[in-house]
Order: C-alpha cells, then sequence, then structure tokens
C-alpha cells in the first residue's frame, strides 16, 4: 500500500496504544514515522517491532525545549512533516469535591498546554498539504463523574482543532479530530481507580456501548490513517467518533 508513501509522519504519545497502532498504519501505507514519548523503554520496542522506517524522540510534551528537539531532529531524519498526530494524554478520574491545584495542573499540562503547544511548535515544520489529528474523547459530549479535568482539556481541544482549520486553511493544512470512545489500551488502566472500581466502571460503560464491548487501538487507528491521507480530502474541522455507537444511539 502506498497512501502515504514519501511522507513523514510525526506521532506524539506513540509508544503504545493508539499512537503505536496508528505509526503501524503510517508505516505499512509507506510512511516515515518519528514517535515522541517520555518511555524510552516503550519507545525502543516501538521501534524494534515498527522497523526501520520509524525513529524515536524521547520527551516530555509539557517541556517546550523537547517539543523543539522533536522537530529539529525529524527535520535532520526525515524532512518536513507531511502528518502530525497529537495523541498524549493524561487520565485520572477525580471528582470536583476532590481536585487538588496539583492534579489541575498535572492534567492539564499534559492534556491541554502539552498538546497545544506539540501542534503550535509544529506549524513551522509542516509541509503544504499536510494533516493534523488531534485526539479528543467521548467524554467531550457527557457529564460522566470524575472526569471535568479530563473533559475539559479534550473539549478544549476540539475546539482548537476548529480554530485551527480556520487559521491554516490557507495553507492547505487540514486539521481533524478522532474522538475514541471506550479503548482497550494502557492508558485505561492509569486511570488512578483501585481494581474493583476500575472493573465496574468497565463494565459499566461496556453495558453502554450498543456493541457491547471495549474498542480496538487498531479500530480507532484506522480513522486516524483515513484523516491522514487524501481519502479524507474534503473534511477540515471535524471530529470523527470511535466509539462503537456509544454516544450515538
Amino acid at each position: 500500500m502506498s497512501k502515504l508513501k514519501g511522507k513523514v509522519a510525526v506521532v506524539i504519545g506513540g509508544s503504545t496504544g493508539i499512537g503505536l497502532a496508528s505509526a503501524k498504519e503510517f508505516i505499512n501505507e509507506g510512511a516515515k514515522v518519528v514517535l515522541f514519548a517520555r518511555n524510552k523503554k516503550d519507545l525502543d520496542a516501538a521501534v524494534k517491532d515498527l522497523g526501520s522506517n520509524s525513529h524515536a524522540v524521547v520527551g516530555d510534551v509539557t517541556k517546550l525545549a523537547d517539543l523543539d528537539r522533536l522537530y529539529a531532529e525529524t527535520k535532520s531524519k526525515f524532512g518536513g512533516v507531511d502528518v502530525l498526530f497529537v495523541n498524549s494524554a493524561q487520565g485520572k478520574l477525580v471528582p470536583i469535591a476532590q481536585t487538588t491545584e496539583a492534579i489541575y495542573d498535572e492534567m492539564l499540562n499534559v492534556n491541554l498546554k502539552g498538546a497545544y503547544f506539540a501542534f503550535q511548535k509544529a506549524i513551522a515544520h509542516l509541509n503544504k498539504g499536510a494533516s493534523v489529528i488531534l485526539t479528543t474523547s467521548w467524554i467531550n459530549d457527557i457529564g460522566f463523574g470524575g472526569t471535568s479535568l479530563l473533559s475539559a482539556s479534550k473539549a478544549a481541544l476540539r475546539s482548537l482543532v476548529r480554530v485551527a482549520s480556520a487559521e491554516l486553511i490557507g495553507n492547505g493544512i487540514r486539521v481533524n479530530a478522532v474522538s475514541p470512545g471506550a479503548i482497550g489500551t494502557p492508558f485505561w488502566g492509569k486511570l488512578g481507580l483501585p481494581a474493583d472500581a476500575l472493573q465496574g466502571a468497565a463494565e459499566a460503560i461496556t453495558n453502554s456501548v450498543p456493541l457491547k464491548r471495549f474498542g480496538k487501538p487498531e479500530e480507532v487507528a484506522k480513522a486516524v490513517l483515513f484523516l491522514a491521507t487524501d481519502d479524507s480530502s474534503y473534511i477540515v474541522g471535524s471530529e470523527i467518533n470511535v466509539d462503537g455507537g456509544l454516544n450515538q444511539l
């Protein structure tokens, strides 16, 4: 397959889960891929899995100097960026009444500030006709207890997609979002819930999904690939839901 032949893709938060699954799709379609994440061990394993058309940069999305280094290294290694997938996220479920300033800062620094500047820093390196995809979430649209910071940050990214589309469309750059529902990724286990509470939440969500199951990272990655290629050439400023009907039915 060659829908991305000769293209360069950067995946922020690409060492596991949806990011890694999307990187595999990009490479299968002919792209060279740069992964960015904090965990070197996971990144090394990802590059070993992906092969010679991949490259890893270890860094923290909340540190602007690390983002500058990412794009400088990408340009040196492969050239300008044709696809940017901003997929990093921090997740903790905490009721509003129990949210501390430290938790607020931790969540918003990654989910909003980090994602925002990962995108902003890329703009100077985006080739004409580039596609940018940001990961939002099914909780953008509902009131799910304990998700105030996660929901707010992802809703902010949904708004960013619209504004960025208006600002960059003149350069032929398309910006869109993919909105995953309940997906079986390592992120699910990092919500800060005890095992029994996590199991109960998983069962409750599964019962609410019309397809009666969690989704797979690969199923989201197919939508990301669609947005990354010319198959979605007439889609701008939009959000594609990959949620098993969770927010639709």
